[in-house]
């Protein structure tokens, strides 16, 4: 057996000496780990990076180092990807639901490292963007390649997927619950409770794995938070209306940037030197954009955001309370542009940080605010933290991992009330505005979005290619009714294409509407195939998606409709066979 099979051979064995579930369990396991690890060597690499080029040498006291980095990091970036993953290596959650809808959750393998290496370039030399996305990614691809290396279905291969995502979110944040309920949330289309214990059982192994390695500066931890007040939900309600309107804001100038860096879609490396220059220039007026941006984080929950303009041009005016706020509230509007630019310009990175970077942000600034009007004295801190929650909820449409995310790094669940109603809130307003969340909402518009409808999800998942007949006897429209009738003869089908020389369709013969006059002998060679067909009720294009398909057969009637390619026919599709393969997909899919 060749030397790279040989690691095999043990999970081989305890496939064949285990259950599905059993098996299911140990891969979670191993998946959980190997996830775990590659989020632990990404926070690592970002850590010491940005030690080693902003606090090491100290550079960060010379301005221009702000404008440097960022390029460094991005062009590295662009560089490694062409050369070494062929200029793509597909980015975001949004990338992660296209392989399972429209690959099987089938992933590339050197995604299972690409994005450790580049994100950490990215975000080490001070690209502000997030590296949750990136460990997402890592580690989907794990578990996506384990299932296909031990041949799992789709089923049980999507599952490992989504535990290998739910392991890498675990150990960013040493947060196993919110880590379960991003795959849920988010990737998982339906979900039972035999499948809540692979992931599960993969959360807990990754969060061991960051808790364990990983030294406590390099986590991201925040203390305990004073008791929820009752009489501060007014002021809650009102947060959660600030944060979905700015999580609209975040979603459509992203967009909006992301457009504009299309214009140099051919010039990858003029792309990263604008992008990179761009992202300079906003490090200098705002010093808290550089890197991921939980630093800043800390200080807004600490009520320290002071110390934030300490390197920042402003800070010659002082420190004034009510230039500080401004300078907070500018920093949420501003950090969207700067994660945009660092993603669209050719840097690797997510929104996920940078979304907890301006919900922050908004917190400390709308609770601030209330407190210098002295219409209210509101727990900062507090404030700051559930509006991450809220922000969260509404860029990323995951209102339950927002919650329980901030629950779990802040030590304990006394805001778990204000965070319910902050999140909710949020994601019902954003909702109303955008039905997709940022990293969906293309694919969405593409008609390659996998939802939580079931209906939706298997219907994405067919292919016309799968269900294509081609026994049909095709008939020349010059052919007598005699040719026509030993056609018949031969064939068990009571439909027939008529095909000319260069294969195009040019109608189709039904046998009820021929049975009286075939039997008449006298018109035999009289007759011709053109005088008989007849226009087919609807053409399926071999490129439609299935829920164009079903909507032709619903609005024509037919049973069976003709496939054509470049208006060449290839065959017919059927109803039945395609009811057929709805129903093995439902059981094929469905977790149980």
């Amino acid at each position: 057996m060749p030397y790279y099979k040989k690691y095999k051979i043990p999970l081989l064995w305890l496939r064949r000496h285990t259950s599905d579930r059993e098996f299911m369990i140990i891969s979670s396991v191993l998946v959980g780990f190997t996830a775990g690890m590659a989020a632990v060597a990404l926070k690592s690499l970002v850590h010491y990076i940005h030690v080693l080029l902003a606090y090491g040498n100290r550079l960060l006291d010379q301005p221009y180092w702000l404008v440097i980095f960022p390029i460094i990091g991005i062009l590295l970036t662009v560089l490694l990807v062409r050369t070494l993953f062929n200029g793509t290596i597909g980015r975001g959650t949004a990338n992660v639901l296209f392989n399972i809808s429209q690959k099987s959750s089938m992933m590339e393998r050197h995604k299972m490292f690409s994005h450790v290496l580049t994100s950490g370039i990215t975000a080490g030399f001070g690209g502000s963007a997030g590296l949750e996305s990136p460990i997402v990614v890592t580690g989907s691809a794990i578990g996506s390649n384990y299932g296909r290396e031990y041949h799992l279905n789709y089923r049980d291969r999507t599952l490992l997927l989504a535990s290998g995502a739910a392991s890498g979110i675990a150990a960013v944040f040493n947060a196993p619950i919110a880590g379960v309920l991003f795959a849920i949330e988010v990737l998982l289309t339906d979900i039972s409770i035999a499948a809540f214990i692979p992931l599960i059982i993969a959360a807990v192994v990754g969060a061991l794995c960051s808790r364990i390695i990983l030294q406590e500066e390099i986590l991201f931890n925040i203390g305990q938070i004073e008791f929820f007040a009752a009489n501060h939900v007014p002021f809650y309600v009102l947060l959660g209306i600030l944060a979905g309107m700015i999580s609209v804001y975040y979603t459509r100038m992203a967009l909006r940037v992301e457009e504009l860096f299309e214009l140099y879609q051919g010039k990858p490396y003029t792309r990263a030197i604008i992008g990179g220059m761009l992202l300079g220039l906003l490090i200098i007026l705002f010093p808290p954009l550089f890197g991921e941006g939980y630093g800043s984080i800390t200080l807004l929950e600490q009520n320290n955001a002071e110390k934030l303009l300490q390197d920042s041009w402003l800070a010659f005016f002082g420190t004034n309370e009510w230039l500080v706020l401004c300078f907070v509230g500018a920093l949420a509007l501003v950090k969207v542009f700067a994660t945009t630019i660092t993603i669209a310009s050719g840097g690797n990175g997510g929104n996920f940080a940078p979304s907890m970077f301006v919900g922050a942000a908004t917190g400390f600034f709308f609770s601030r605010l209330v407190n210098l009007l002295n219409i209210s004295s509101l727990p900062v801190s507090s404030f700051s933290m559930v509006g991450m929650a809220g922000i969260l909820s509404g860029v990323m449409h995951a209102p339950l991992t927002a919650v329980f995310l901030i629950a779990e790094i802040t030590g304990g669940y006394t805001l778990m009330i204000p965070l319910m109603l902050v999140a909710a809130t949020s994601f019902a307003m954003v909702k109303y505005f955008e039905p997709y969340s940022l990293d969906t909402k293309k694919l969405a518009q593409k008609g390659q979005l996998l939802t939580h409808n079931k209906d939706r999800t298997i219907l994405h998942i067919m292919k016309i290619r799968h269900l294509i007949e081609t026994e049909f006897q095709p008939v020349s429209p010059d052919a007598t009714l005699g040719e026509l009738v030993q056609v018949i003869a031969d064939s068990r089908r009571n439909l027939f294409p008529v095909v000319n020389a260069e294969q195009k369709l040019e109608g189709i013969i039904l046998l009820e509407n021929v049975r009286e006059i075939m039997f008449k002998t006298e018109k035999y060679e009289v007759v011709k195939v053109k005088e008989l067909m007849i226009k087919p009720p609807a053409v399926v294009q071999y490129n439609d998606s299935m829920a164009d398909v079903m909507k032709k057969f619903d609005e024509s009637g037919a049973w069976n409709l003709p496939v054509l390619l470049d208006e060449r026919y290839i065959g017919f599709v059927s109803k039945s066979s395609i009811f057929t393969k709805y129903r093995k997909l439902l059981i094929k899919t469905t977790n149980v």
